[in-house]
């Protein structure tokens, strides 16, 4: 939590750069006369389109920042439109999150779309917004997503020195095999009963709970993995009331101080979140209080029934996840160490064959993506590997599953490093090395995915066969690479052949 690596110093910077662009945007509307609620909306505006936007190239980015008016301003007119109709109000809200989640099927783009449109009615009753204000409220948006834009693909273009990591696809299937499918089912179900609770806590504040249930279910893929997150989020808003009620409700709206901590706020939401989401939760719960200590309407109760609302959300995703077409997490786990596994084998031969001199073999980035999908990996085992999971025998096992791919992922690093020295070279051994790797891994695939062979693989296959031996001695720490793989490979049997619900063996 406290000395989480960023290579590159990309979370530092990436927060840096959300501060300017938030900042940015909230100054341009301020200097074009526009009300507090608009510089508000704006700012969230100009989070979102820096937090959600992950696009795998910064064309792809630029269209997805400027596709997010077409899914949040008809929005945002329905929901300022529908602000005295309450129940035509809920019955939007709940379409808008079914139609905000079933948009995941389409990547990372219909993740944002969807995200932005959620966001944008959740904001209007956040601030209250009427239909008056929407002129405002429009010009407010379009202006801080110019802001933002201008700030990440002009003034601070980090994608285009480092660019942006592939994410690693979701799973395929139809109909209610697609877990997108299925989670926007449990969402909906989630949000609607999370409304109706809501409600009969607040007439004014219900929104919270929704939100809550709604944020849980983002990058979730199983039951574990939402449980988890509805823990934390509930334990990050708690420490986040506190910090509120020390620092928010003194400060009662002070405008300097305010935007200062405000500032403070954005930069910890970004650099916390791939590290914790407890922490981010917190710093996103402080900002809300700050803003609420802006708008004039800030006192303890508030932050009180902010933790209930935040409780009943949570309480309302965790039952949707265990009721509600269940995506278990075994499946999750099983699905996402295979892909791990399958990296790892198309990285060997991608190694042998550029070893072997294929001009063409280039393993570096399916090493990168394999660090994307051991991230998945942990993602998906954080429910067994949590402190309070009663599976001893799980949690232990999962934990030997994390430490083993974690040391594969070691090796292949390794392995890539000698590959991009020219003056390394290839000998026999280094095929056979690699098919054995290969072989190993294969066996721990399911029987339907054993037979399949990546294309990397072949070529792998291909370049190293002429094995030419110019040097000896060169080959040596790229065979000491493959062996580490065989060995770790042959381990990993043992953790992952046992049933899901058996004691641990072989660790």
């Amino acid at each position: 939590m406290f000395v989480a690596p960023d290579p590159g110093r990309a979370r530092l910077r990436n927060a840096l750069r959300a501060v300017i662009g938030i900042g940015l945007a909230v100054a341009v509307a301020e200097l074009c006369g526009l009300s507090l609620v608009a510089s508000i909306t704006g700012g969230l505006a100009a989070l979102l389109a820096l937090f959600t936007v992950t696009d795998s190239t910064v064309r792809a980015q630029r269209v997805t920042t400027a596709l997010l008016p077409a899914a949040g301003f008809p929005v945002l007119a329905l929901a300022t439109a529908l602000h005295g109709v309450p129940l035509a109000r809920d019955a939007v809200f709940v379409a808008v999150v079914f139609a905000g989640v079933y948009a995941r099927r389409w990547g990372v783009r219909g993740h944002a779309l969807g995200i932005f449109a959620f966001m944008n009615f959740f904001v209007t009753q956040f601030l209250h917004a009427r239909p008056a204000q929407l002129p405002e409220l429009y010009a407010a948006v379009g202006l801080a997503l110019l802001s933002a834009g201008a700030v990440r693909f002009v003034l601070w273009p980090i994608e285009r020195r480092v660019p942006p990591a592939a994410v690693p696809p979701a799973a395929p299937g139809t109909g209610l095999a697609r877990p997108t499918t299925r989670q926007a089912f449990q969402a909906t179900a989630a949000c609607a009963v999370a409304l109706g609770i809501g409600q009969v806590l607040s007439e004014d504040r219900w929104y919270w709970a929704v939100g809550t249930a709604w944020w849980i279910f983002v990058n979730t893929a199983s039951r574990g993995e939402t449980l988890v997150r509805g823990f934390r989020r509930v334990l990050g808003t708690a420490f986040g009331i506190g910090a509120g009620l020390l620092i928010a409700i003194p400060l009662n709206g002070a405008p300097a101080p305010t935007a200062a901590l405000v500032a403070l706020c954005v930069f910890g939401i970004f650099y916390t979140a791939a590290v914790s989401y407890s922490w981010m939760m917190l710093a996103v719960t402080v900002m809300a209080g700050l803003l609420y200590g802006l708008l004039g309407v800030l006192d303890p109760g508030l932050l009180v029934l902010r933790l209930e609302q935040t409780a009943v959300g949570a309480v309302c995703a965790g039952l949707a996840v265990i009721l509600v077409l269940p995506v278990t997490t075994h499946a999750t786990n099983d699905m996402w160490i295979q892909r791990a596994l399958r990296c790892v084998r198309t990285c060997t031969a991608e190694a042998a064959a550029r070893l072997a001199g294929s001009p063409v073999a280039d393993p570096a980035p399916h090493a990168a993506q394999l660090e994307l999908f051991l991230g998945r990996v942990r993602l998906s085992l954080a429910p067994l590997v949590h402190p309070l999971s009663p599976y001893r025998g799980r949690k232990a096992r999962a934990r030997r599953v994390l430490a083993l791919l974690d040391e594969c992922a070691v090796e292949v690093r390794g392995l890539v490093s000698v590959a991009a020295d020219p003056d390394a070279s290839h000998d026999a051994r280094l095929a056979a090395a690699c098919w054995r790797v290969e072989a190993a891994v294969e066996a721990l695939l399911t029987p339907e995915e054993a037979p399949e062979a990546d294309r990397g693989t072949e070529s792998g296959r291909r370049a190293a066969a002429p094995a030419a031996n110019p040097a000896r001695a060169a080959a040596e720490p790229a065979l000491a690479h493959l062996h580490g793989l065989e060995r770790l490979l042959a381990q990993l049997d043992g953790p992952l052949r046992t049933a899901s619900r058996a004691p641990l063996v072989g660790a």
